[in-house]
């Protein structure tokens, strides 16, 4: 394993070496791909649960008596609406209506808000956000102040509340709560990437070495895995859950990608709304669609997508569904083929390959 110098590493670093993880790159961060095996992990995750670190995510923290404000105008979502201890999914936009980044939003009070964003972004969100301050609130960069282990499965609740006080059945989804985990202060939010339920757990840096290793073993009688940025990618490809830098770029907006509904124009000006209007006006050429292989073949990101051998479109994300047992994808085509049923190609090694567009989410966990 050689390992870059100039990568960022998080407080589980040597942790990630110690259990053989297989340590990859990932927006300039050392994280680790897979420990025991992709398949094994992900398989974990549907059936009981793992636990992944992700303390690569950045924090942005958002404080002062216009907090509320300031969000609302760079972000899509409606945060007036956030109750307190309430979490939404939200975006950045560009003044033309791009993603600047895809982003959490969690109201702490009403004079506070905590963000949640992707790791090769938290720079420039940071930047971003701070240039459109025009309002009464200060805003920070709290990245290093935190930790963030992912604890995503039906089994996850059984496991965490082994460690806690805290009555984890009480937070509904997409609501979070400050309380300690095995002793250690912690914000314990029921949100994820995996399409199952779980927590997301954000704690101080120099805690998350034990936390780990105490909910690890607090989920051995369950066969908890250690989980990597693989299995989280085959698991949120299968709920088509967006990855900046693929679904979601500068040069696409939310109607293209189907996240129209974390945008809420009533709620007047923000950033990029402008821009969107104009698209509501025209209509959209092209939108993300799911599809699904009927030949032999992997569709990978960045392949180009045909329509009666024309080309049509490029794949964003794809390859096999552990749960589904095929090869799964998704992609850009012209609006009017966006619909399943719609016979298409992928070019594999500049050879067609038979797919078909089919419903999303792949996969949906079972309620209740």
């Amino acid at each position: 394993m050689s390992v870059s110098a100039d990568l960022k590493r998080t407080a589980l670093f040597d942790l990630h070496c110690s259990l053989n993880a297989k340590l990859v790159d990932f927006g300039g961060w050392h994280m680790p791909v897979q420990y025991s095996g992709i398949l094994q992990e992900h398989n974990a995750v549907r059936m009981a649960v793992g636990i992944f670190d992700v303390s690569h995510m950045g924090e942005i923290e958002i404080r002062g008596p216009e907090a509320g404000k300031l969000v609302d105008h760079v972000a899509t979502n409606n945060a007036a609406k956030l109750k307190i201890g309430q979490a939404h999914y939200s975006a950045l936009l560009y003044e033309h209506g791009g993603f600047v980044d895809d982003i959490l939003v969690h109201k702490v009070s009403d004079t506070e808000f905590f963000l949640c964003v992707n790791a090769s972004n938290q720079d420039k969100d940071f930047e971003h956000i701070k240039s459109h301050n025009h309002f009464d609130a200060d805003v920070e960069f709290a990245s290093e102040k935190y930790a963030q282990l992912a604890v995503q499965g039906p089994k996850a609740l059984q496991v965490l509340q082994k460690l806690t006080a805290t009555k984890l059945g009480e937070i509904k989804y997409y609501w979070f709560t400050d309380g300690e985990v095995n002793g250690v202060p912690s914000r314990i939010a029921r949100t994820g990437y995996t399409g199952e339920d779980g927590f997301e757990i954000y704690v101080p840096p120099d805690k998350a070495e034990g936390l780990w290793n105490a909910i690890l073993e607090s989920g051995q009688e369950f066969g908890i895995k250690a989980c990597g940025l693989g299995a989280r990618n085959t698991l949120r490809l299968e709920a088509k859950m967006a990855l900046y830098g693929h679904e979601i770029t500068a040069s696409t907006n939310p109607f293209e990608a189907d996240l129209g509904w974390i945008v809420k124009m009533g709620k007047g000006e923000f950033v990029g709304r402008d821009a969107l209007e104009k698209v509501l006006d025209q209509g959209i050429n092209r939108k993300l669609v799911g599809f699904e292989m009927l030949e032999r073949g992997i569709a990978r990101d960045g392949y180009e997508v045909a329509l009666n051998n024309e080309p049509a479109g490029w794949v964003t994300s794809g390859g096999p569904s552990p749960t589904l047992n095929r090869n799964i994808g998704l992609c850009y085509l012209p609006v009017q083929a966006a619909v399943p049923g719609t016979s298409m190609q992928v070019l594999i090694r500049n050879a067609p390959v038979a797919a078909v567009t089919v419903p999303t989410p792949f996969y949906k966990r079972a309620k209740g």
